[in-house]
Order: structure tokens, then sequence, then C-alpha cells
């Protein structure tokens, strides 16, 4: 079992909430208004006048063999709107209830 942890730009959220039902990623836990900076160059997303921008984050729990396609499929939407933001980190489930 995987966790994955996908933080993107609001701009994205239709073509990130396709892209987890194309995958077939239905448990997952979504923040709306999260707010950060990443470490590539581009601008702020903290919803100020200064810097307007907001993500969104999502944990999205799901069997090990659906990881590579869904980062496949996100990586994909971040080369084509790099502009906006959008990264992906995967980590180890040990248990669950």
């Amino acid at each position: 079992m995987k966790a994955v942890f996908i933080a993107y730009n609001q701009a994205l959220t239709e073509a990130v909430n396709s892209i987890l039902d194309r995958n077939h990623i239905r448990g997952y836990t979504k923040w709306a208004d999260a707010h950060g900076r990443g470490t590539h160059g581009g601008e702020p997303h903290f919803g100020s006048h200064t810097w307007p921008a907001v993500n969104s984050a999502i944990l999205a729990m799901m069997e090990d063999h659906l990881v590579e396609p869904l980062l496949e499929s996100l990586s994909k939407l971040d080369s084509k709107t790099e502009q906006q933001g959008l990264r992906a980190f995967v980590w180890n489930i040990e248990k669950m209830m």
C-alpha cells in the first residue's frame, strides 16, 4: 500500500480530478486552500494580494501497482503546465485498519 501526496495550483483542479478518476483512485483526502512555495523557482502560492495563487493538496491511498500510472499521468500534466506547479510524493504505508 502506498500514499501519494499531490500538491498543485488550484487552476489544475479539474485536470487532477480527471487523472484520479481515469486511474481509478478513489480513496483520498483533499485540502482545497493550501499555501506554499516550490523549490524550483516558481512563484509562491499564498492567496495574498502580492501572491494571489493558491494550491490544493491531495493525500491518496492506493495499491502499489496504481502508483506508476498515476505518476506518469501527473507528469504529463505538469510538463504541459509547468508554470502552474504540480508535485507528487510517494510514501510506503506500513499499517492500515
